[in-house]
């Protein structure tokens, strides 16, 4: 192998303090991705309660493409990972490349499918024709800014698998800056940018993740990573690794696809219970998403050093390591329930709503609350499955509990008209249906004659 990676050693040990050295700066990645959210819903609810809803609805629209992003990042964070636990450091390389080749495809194809398809989809679906042309005008613009995300999560499979996730926090900082500035800037006409209105946020978040997506090349040139890894040596087609990406990548790819389409329908359902309730289930998707970055981090955790110790040929401590993870995810889980519940009007002012809102909002802020508690287990043992690279079982793990899901919420929702906290109840359900599977398949011991 080339002499720039052949003294570099990317094994972890099961430690407490490897597990935080790579989570926490997940977490920090995680995390400003939901403060752009929260930020946009802040300033988008100073323009009114309809753009308050409708930006939930092109917020989740958005999420199936990212998570289709976070497939492929999970896929690639395995296989990297797997080459730094068995030292082969001269692959790694490679496989970034064609993941970024993957992830560009995969960019255009959402854009014209978003250009093409959502107007007939949001027509279809939504019963008010302002909110129709409101979503449909806000996504024509921000589906421009899946390239940058794109890219960047395949730079986030790179240094998590790669054990060097403390770079992640320079560039989302960015990000994170740059959002703020340019919303409000372009959401309200101020410091000096112009006055955009409702499309002012899909602007900024495009120019943020642009912003984002630059400085954290910047860093891996900066900090030799490109030249220690050999990043762009061997950039040429490599069909046999694009293969092994998508044939580990598309389970996950089409299972947080489906998860999202279906929260998707669940919005829909919600669309029509009228203004308020829409409002507060997008605030719910905030925080949902904003405390579960935690979960999130350790998952991500999860997959990498699993599927790490498994190339170092430590099977046998691979429960070891993920029960280690998991009381990290649940301790941190209990902590935020807790908070939640105990200042449910601080955490709900702010989006500047009034008292009918908060109050309104509270009783599914305490479902939203325990159900926080048990995706913080199911997460772990799913991203376990994942660094084992069966992906297949997360699949059909999913296509049981979106069924479950969906036929629950349509029933609550649509048919009993229940109010909107019974149809949050849902989580709970699925989250459940995840972890059944996921805890039978690793205790089984299936996964140790499984290759990649």
């Amino acid at each position: 192998m080339a002499s720039g990676g052949s003294n570099i050693n990317l094994q972890v040990s099961i430690t407490n303090r490897q597990i935080l050295s790579i989570a926490l700066p997940i977490t920090a990645s995680i995390v400003v991705p939901q403060i752009n959210f929260i930020t946009n819903n802040i300033f988008l609810g100073g323009l009114g309660q309809k753009e308050l809803g409708v930006a939930g609805i092109t917020g989740v629209y958005y999420l199936v493409f990212a998570v289709i992003g976070h497939g492929l990042n999970n896929g690639l964070q395995a296989l990297i990972s797997r080459r730094a636990g068995e030292n082969r450091v001269d692959q790694i390389g490679n496989l970034f490349s064609q993941g970024i080749r993957i992830s560009l495809v995969f960019a255009i194809l959402g854009i014209l499918l978003t250009w093409f398809l959502a107007p007939v989809l949001f027509r279809f679906a939504l019963h008010d024709a302002e909110r129709v042309k409101m979503a449909v005008d806000f996504l024509n613009i921000r589906i421009l800014g899946l390239p940058f995300l794109y890219v960047y999560q395949m730079r986030n499979a790179l240094l998590v698998g790669t054990n060097q996730s403390r770079f992640l926090i320079i560039g989302t900082a960015v990000e994170a800056i740059a959002n703020i500035y340019f919303d409000y800037g372009l959401i309200y006409g101020k410091l000096g940018l112009p006055e955009l209105g409702f499309n002012g946020a899909a602007y900024a978040s495009i120019i943020a993740e642009f912003l984002g997506l630059i400085v954290i090349f910047l860093v891996i040139h900066l900090q030799g990573i490109g030249k220690q890894l050999n990043l762009f040596r061997n950039i040429g087609y490599d069909w046999q690794n694009i293969k092994l990406i998508l044939r580990i990548s598309s389970p996950v790819i089409l299972q947080l696809a489906i998860s999202i389409i279906s929260w998707e329908f669940f919005y829909i359902l919600i669309e029509h219970h009228g203004e308020l309730d829409l409002a507060v289930s997008n605030t719910m998707r905030n925080i949902f998403g904003f405390f579960g970055c935690f979960t999130w981090a350790f998952g991500a955790t999860t997959n990498s050093m699993v599927s790490n110790i498994i190339g170092q040929g430590l099977q046998h401590r691979v429960t070891e390591l993920v029960n280690k993870i998991m009381k990290w995810s649940v301790g941190f889980a209990i902590i935020v329930c807790v908070l939640l519940n105990l200042f449910p009007h601080a955490f709900l002012s702010v989006y500047g709503q009034g008292e009918a809102f908060i109050e309104a909002a509270i009783p599914v802020m305490r479902i939203i609350s325990f159900a926080l508690v048990l995706m913080s287990v199911s997460v772990i043992w799913l991203n376990a499955v994942t660094g084992t690279g069966n992906t297949k079982v997360n699949l059909f793990s999913e296509f049981a509990a979106i069924i479950l899901y969906c036929v629950y919420v349509y029933i609550v929702l649509e048919k009993l008209q229940l109010p909107i906290e019974w149809g949050w109840a849902s989580e709970g359900i699925y989250w459940m249906t995840l972890l059944l599977p996921s805890l039978w398949y690793m205790h089984s011991g299936r996964w140790k004659t499984h290759k990649m």
